[in-house]
């Protein structure tokens, strides 16, 4: 393999999910629908949490901000992984490498962290009705929206400086979708092997402290819920609690393998798998997931679009 040294002016190439399939042209297409979905689901989520009064509560002022996370997480990887395939050219600056490295470790540590006060909701909401204003005044949601978006960001700004002041001269061409560590410390000229243990001290304690705080709420949720004596009522917390569930298990599932696993247990075609799952598929389903099986989100939908069309007809 031809050795060049990598500086700040030079380009790396990435060679992703696209360049490995083996019908890339099919692959392409069902990304752009991902894509496509996640733009149209979560901006619509948006949307009604912003428009319909009726969800000015905690619940969706966190929902609404899944969404906007989820929206930006996947608008910073699948329209250049895609125009690269179309286009022929598959480089990236050495800036933009670090931008879209810094964008996407905040926007996934702050989905992160906002799962977690998303669970602490739910359990206020069902074990603690009658409290629940007070648990979750205005001061209190602003915290839990603003404190995601600041750890996450100052998380992800140490780690993309500290990844890219490496010098990279094993090869330019980044066998990922786009710019994360692992795969970068991959090129790193130097030893990595203290840096891979922080990467993983941090994994663990990003993900695995909050996944702690999830689980502890929904043994009390579920505590709670079996001692309801309403069916109606318990049906209801079920399926609130269900849909959150599934993201959760979505979310984690795939950073677990990707930021906790040990990297003798990653290969490329994992990584580029598990990475567009997270970045792609999880995206365009977790809006669907959230407003398929809620009735208070399907109503405000239909107001929304009922008030846009009877103003324009």
């Amino acid at each position: 393999m031809e050795l060049s040294n990598t500086t700040v002016g030079s380009a790396f190439f990435l060679v992703g999910i696209l360049h490995d399939s083996g019908s890339p042209e099919l692959l392409c297409a069902t990304i752009t629908v991902l894509y496509m979905l996640a733009l149209t689901s979560n901006g619509l989520l948006l949307l009604v949490t912003t428009m319909d009064v009726r969800l000015h509560v905690p619940m969706y002022l966190l929902l609404g901000q899944l969404s906007l996370m989820d929206l930006l997480f996947t608008s910073v990887v699948t329209p250049k992984a895609i125009m690269d395939f179309l286009c022929g050219d598959n480089s990236i600056s050495f800036g933009g490498c670090a931008l879209q490295m810094f964008l996407a470790l905040t926007l996934g540590g702050a989905e992160d962290l906002l799962l977690a006060f998303m669970a602490y909701d739910r359990y206020v909401a069902i074990c603690h009705p009658l409290n629940y204003m007070i648990f979750m005044r205005p001061r209190v949601c602003w915290s839990m929206v603003a404190t995601p978006w600041i750890l996450a960001s100052l998380n992800a700004l140490g780690h993309t400086v500290y990844t890219m002041h490496f010098s990279f001269c094993k090869s330019r061409h980044i066998r990922h979708l786009f710019c994360e560590i692992p795969p970068m410390l991959k090129l790193a000229c130097a030893d990595t092997s203290r840096y891979e243990l922080l990467v993983y001290v941090t994994g663990v304690t990003f993900l695995l402290l909050p996944l702690t705080a999830i689980v502890a709420s929904y043994t009390l949720i579920l505590f709670t819920v079996l001692h309801m004596p309403s069916k109606e009522g318990r049906k209801k917390a079920l399926v609130t609690c269900s849909s959150h569930l599934t993201v959760v298990g979505m979310f984690y599932g795939a950073s677990t393998l990707m930021y906790v696993l040990p990297s003798s247990f990653h290969s490329t075609k994992q990584d580029n798998i598990i990475s567009a799952f997270y970045t792609m598929v999880t995206p365009a389903l977790n809006p669907l997931i959230y407003s398929l099986r809620n009735k208070e989100v399907m109503g405000a939908l239909r107001r929304v679009l009922g008030k846009y069309v009877r103003q324009h007809t």
